[in-house]
């Protein structure tokens, strides 16, 4: 079942048409929430609860635009809230360690046994710099290099400009680079 069809099912009231969303975009949300939460159960709590709102929202959705950007807005946004919470509650080394746990299972897409020892150490560098960015540079870094969304549609969803967009990507980047400026300088 399309999209369409779906959320014509549950504009019309028809639940069952909840099942091929949930099908078609449950993992890539988890595994987007995760890259900004940095706690799987978090993660899926928040996309479970992006799911339910989008039954009581559907009917203010525009069915001549595309249901995925929408939904992972919704997504993106409570897991942006929920991680700018978890910031302030919880310190920097507790962060790092609940982060790499979860880089790594996410990453695991079994390595060859040669590359095992590389990889883990550039995994624990790129999560340890990952965790020092913002939420807001997280979250910008998760819509761009993992969703694949261009700036404009990053700065429709978010409703900002997209020069606000292009420094927020700026700026992580720019920290990213710092960040792992050593071991990029160790592979040249």
């Amino acid at each position: 079942m399309h999209d369409h069809e779906a959320i014509a099912r549950l504009k019309q009231g028809d639940i069952a048409g909840l099942a091929p969303l949930v099908h078609q975009y449950q993992y890539q949300a988890v595994r987007a929430a995760i890259l900004v939460v940095r706690d799987r159960s978090a993660a899926e709590d928040i996309v479970q609860s992006a799911f339910l709102r989008v039954v009581q929202r559907i009917q203010q959705f525009d069915s001549q635009r595309a249901f995925g950007p929408w939904f992972m807005k919704i997504v993106l946004n409570d897991a942006l809230k929920d991680a700018q919470r978890r910031e302030r509650q919880r310190s920097l080394d507790q962060s790092n360690a609940a982060g790499l746990a979860l880089f790594e299972e996410l990453m695991s897409n079994e390595p060859q046994p040669e590359a095992l020892l590389e990889q883990d150490a550039m995994r624990e560098t790129v999560v340890q710099a990952l965790n020092q960015l913002t939420p807001l540079q997280r979250a910008a870094i998760v819509q761009r290099y993992y969703l694949g969304m261009s700036e404009a549609e990053m700065a429709h969803d978010a409703a900002t400009s997209p020069g606000a967009i292009k420094q927020r990507l700026l700026g992580a980047r720019e920290r990213l680079r710092r960040l792992l400026a050593p071991i990029i300088n160790e592979s040249v």
